[in-house]
């Protein structure tokens, strides 16, 4: 018998993802109409007075109210259904895009990025908006979280069939459980942000039939995250 029930109780509380998501939106929907008569508000205020201090205080008001909004937006993103919008498209051309994407994204961090590409001719059938936002999280969590002293470094190959994308983060130690990468949402939390990030790229990337791995690599001291898609048959219809 347990020594503290009402404990016992509480861990073994499960609420399915689909009934957390339906939350979440909901939610975000009600604070996005009050913030949406906020703006509205604060607009009709603004339009009453000639003073200028009050002017601007209503202004950062509105830059406030906004930026909420943003968040909000992107965390009924984060949890929605992902639904591809699929073209093909040629392997090297979809890494090129991608990197150019994580160039335009991490304009000061870029020179700390070694790519090592050597793509064959080959053909995916993906949702490149989805991916743009693949590429960003993995690389932004690789240069925010633990960093080691390096490059990181990317690495594309096409083996047996798979589109194979690594990215090698250097760190020197790592002590958390790979099993169930990107499968553990509202995890790790902090200021606006939610633990949600390699759960939606898990999400996009098994939703085009592939696979999300990470391993720690103890003698080389980096954390290697892997992404497998499968190759497509079909002519480009990118461009």
């Amino acid at each position: 018998m347990a020594d503290n029930p009402s404990e016992t109780r509480s861990n073994l509380l499960t609420v399915p993802w689909s009934d957390t998501v339906r939350f979440v939106r909901q939610l975000s929907h009600d604070l996005r109409n009050d913030l949406n008569a906020i703006e509205l508000q604060s607009a009709y205020i603004g339009e009453l007075t000639q003073d200028q201090e009050l002017t601007g205080e209503i202004k950062r008001l509105r830059e406030v109210v906004s930026r909420l909004n943003s968040t909000l937006q992107l965390l009924s993103r984060a949890v929605g259904e992902v639904a591809p919008n699929l073209v093909t498209y040629q392997a090297s051309e979809f890494l090129a895009d991608m990197r150019t994407q994580i160039e335009r994204s991490f304009s000061k961090e870029n020179h700390e990025i070694t790519w090592d590409v050597q793509l064959q001719d080959g053909m995916l059938t993906i949702d490149p908006q989805l991916f743009q936002e693949v590429f960003v999280e993995l690389f932004a969590n690789a240069f925010q979280h633990n960093r080691g002293k390096g490059a990181l470094v990317a690495r594309a190959r096409i083996s047996e069939g798979r589109f194979l994308f690594s990215l090698h983060e250097p760190k020197a130690g790592f002590s958390s459980d790979t099993q169930n990468w990107g499968r553990e949402p509202f995890r790790n939390i902090r200021q606006r942000h939610y633990g949600l990030g390699l759960n939606r790229v898990r999400a996009i990337i098994e939703a085009h039939g592939g696979e999300l791995q990470a391993q720690y690599d103890p003698e080389a001291a980096a954390l290697v995250s892997t992404m497998a898609l499968p190759m497509s048959s079909r002519q480009s219809e990118h461009g």
